[in-house]
């Protein structure tokens, strides 16, 4: 009897098993076009892959399992695609010397030196040296009498070297401070003392060099820009260790990259402690400059967002990641307001509001609308775009308005307007 019935029972359980197998590869199939979807996972699409990657289950059990495997959404990988985190974090590369540009052609010991300096980046040299073009251009036409066009060249030849050689003091005295913090910074991490080309011991010489060649362009003005541009020192010091104690380093570094707004008026013969409207006018200015440091170097630090976070540093960036544009916005139209108010301190004609404040007003507004915080790439360009394409258009707007007392397109002109006293009619 068992014989006869073997059979049949051995026909109805393989009959059964067929028929599970299709139901559960038409399921299979159903969920891998699911995963087929999802742009996170990568699966067999033809139907010729589908059946050859099929094998049918042993038991209902495994059956029931591989149908709860198979039928569940693949969840995404948190964060952005790794395609989106190469975007804006390439992967990390080795040093290599520079095989392009200045430094190529010179002597590879010298290389360390000149990146420790930042001979091959002058971005942050133009902006040390921009507040000083701007405030010798204004100073231009209150001199007594007005200054002539080739002195104006001179004192500003003499401040671009002095940009220069302090500018670099000021990354020396800066990486001096972070040589434990650059390592640690993806953007940082290959300066030359956080890799370990030059150590503290030759920095600190280096340093001295370079303060001694600063004194000695600064002596080649008249003696009273000594006094006003010793204080800077002090914050050329301090600044790196801002960063530490503060969420806003980049006011502090506006209090020294714009030192420059005070000394354009001694260096053309102008006392700012006699002269009450150049002494507002200067003022003025060095608080517009601060302003526009901020926005620049707020820029610059979103390059180190993710990395900063990491290793603690206080940044503006971070503080006001939330609301970044509107906070550029709100710092870029008080620089805007506190230029013009350097203006109205000197009887500045209607060049200076329209090519200065105005020129300002519009590229700053441009920059702020198109940069992308997100990108590395974006704000680097934006940072180095940002010196001559807002700082263009103030420096265009103060030459035309000192061309036009030059030229006597202005009929008449106060000097002192607070005080009443006419330099020149």
């Amino acid at each position: 009897m068992a014989s006869v019935h073997q059979p049949l029972r051995c026909g109805i359980a393989l009959q059964r098993a067929s028929s599970f197998a299709r139901t559960s590869l038409q399921l299979q199939a159903t969920s891998r076009k699911r995963w087929i979807a999802s742009p996170w996972t990568t699966q067999p699409t033809s139907a010729q892959e589908l059946q050859a990657s099929f094998v049918p289950p042993k038991s209902r059990r495994q059956a029931q399992a591989r149908w709860k495997a198979t039928s569940t959404p693949a969840r995404p990988p948190s964060g952005p695609p790794q395609a989106v985190v190469d975007q804006y974090e390439p992967p990390l590369q080795p040093y290599k010397p520079p095989t392009s540009g200045l430094l190529a052609y010179l002597p590879r010991s010298w290389v360390p030196y000149l990146e420790l300096i930042r001979l091959d980046k002058p971005a942050g040299t133009y902006y040390l040296f921009l507040p000083c073009l701007f405030s010798t251009l204004l100073a231009a036409p209150l001199a007594t009498p007005i200054a002539q066009s080739v002195t104006v060249l001179s004192a500003s030849a003499l401040f671009l070297a002095g940009a220069v050689i302090m500018r670099g003091a000021g990354c020396t005295v800066n990486d001096l401070w972070d040589r434990n913090l650059d390592p640690h910074v993806r953007r940082t991490r290959l300066r030359p003392i956080a890799r370990g080309a030059i150590s503290v011991s030759q920095a600190i010489p280096f340093l001295g060099f370079q303060l001694l060649a600063g004194l000695a362009v600064l002596l080649q003005f008249p003696y009273q820009c000594f006094f006003y541009a010793t204080p800077s020192l002090l914050l050329v010091a301090t600044y790196p260790l801002a960063k530490r104690v503060t969420n806003y380093p980049q006011f502090v570094l506006g209090l020294t990259f714009s030192w420059g707004a005070f000394l354009g008026f001694p260096a053309l013969g102008i006392d700012l402690l006699s002269n009450t409207s150049a002494l507002l006018s200067a003022t003025s200015l060095y608080a517009s400059c601060v302003a526009w440091t901020i926005v620049y170097d707020m820029i610059y630090a979103y390059q180190d967002i993710r990395d900063d976070a990491k290793a603690g540093i206080k940044s503006i960036a971070l503080a006001q990641e939330a609301n970044a544009k509107a906070f550029l916005t709100a710092v870029s139209a008080l620089q805007v307001t506190l230029l013009a108010g350097a203006g109205v301190a000197v009887g500045a004609g209607p060049v200076f509001y329209v090519g200065t404040c105005g020129g300002a007003a519009v590229t700053l507004g441009y920059m702020i609308k198109v940069v992308d915080l997100k990108s590395v790439v974006d704000c680097w360009a934006w940072f180095r775009k940002g010196a001559w394409f807002t700082g263009g258009a103030i420096s265009l707007g103060l030459l035309g308005e000192y061309l036009a007392y030059y030229l006597g397109w202005y009929e008449q002109r106060q000097a002192e307007p607070r005080d009443g006293a006419t330099l020149r009619a």
